[in-house]
């Protein structure tokens, strides 16, 4: 069935996979497709023209671990969002973390992850998780984004290498892009965003790809990133 969200578990601990999989496989939307042990089992599965990826076909959302053996999932999703073709698009990828690997995180959606959930999050965050960066539009789970996302940037030193390029793209946007990029921030939806402007859907849809494009984001929680790294959103706002 095309609307069935295919789904890939990379975790080098199979009961975790195991859990993983008998949640998401309850839901009749979701299908786990693939179990990967580490990095290297999944570049090998999903980088377009292998083996392995022809047999599989195309995989939507991918749950990737941080710490494993042979390939860590870092190493990973760089390789697998850089290997991407417009014939061959990368799968969606959303990175397991904890607090205690901050750094990890922010790497991680630097090589080109749609986001991250939180290991001990309760199964219908995940659910969530996975639905909502299949649909492209809302950040992930906004109450555990938003706290991580604070935490994150709190902890991050004052001056950065990107920063500069970062309040320069920022100052390319309108003050329209600037309202669409606060909201994305807080966790709205598209649909929530047109409400709360009065405007269409389809005119959100609009700014929300102009603010990628100037920002240089590959998706929206890359963009809310810049957005709080420039002070755009102050933590706890």
């Amino acid at each position: 069935m095309s609307d069935v969200i295919r789904v890939g578990l990379v975790d080098d601990q199979q009961l975790v996979r195991a859990g993983f999989r008998l949640v998401i496989d309850s839901q009749p939307d979701l299908e786990v497709v693939l179990e990967a042990g580490d990095g290297e089992q999944a570049v090998r599965a999903l980088v377009p023209d292998t083996p392995q990826s022809r047999s599989l076909g195309p995989v939507d959302v991918v749950l990737m671990d941080v710490r494993m053996p042979l390939m860590d999932g870092l190493s990973a999703t760089a390789r697998i969002i850089d290997a991407a073709t417009p014939e061959h698009p990368a799968p969606k990828i959303i990175v397991l973390t904890t607090f205690d690997l901050d750094e990890y995180v922010m790497s991680a959606i630097r090589a080109g992850a749609s986001g991250f959930l939180l290991k001990d999050a309760p199964p219908e965050d995940m659910l969530q998780a996975i639905r909502t960066v299949h649909a492209g539009d809302a950040v992930i789970a906004p109450s555990s984004t938003r706290r991580l996302l604070e935490h994150l940037v709190t902890a991050l030193p004052a001056e950065q290498p990107e920063a500069g390029a970062a309040q320069e793209a920022l100052a390319s946007l309108t003050d329209r892009e600037r309202e669409v990029l606060v909201l994305m921030a807080r966790g709205r939806s598209n649909t929530e965003i047109g409400a709360e402007l009065y405007v269409a859907e389809a005119t959100v849809k609009t700014h929300v790809g102009r603010v990628l494009a100037k920002l240089g984001a590959r998706d929206r929680v890359q963009a809310v990133v810049v957005a709080y790294e420039t002070g755009l959103i102050v933590p706890g706002s």
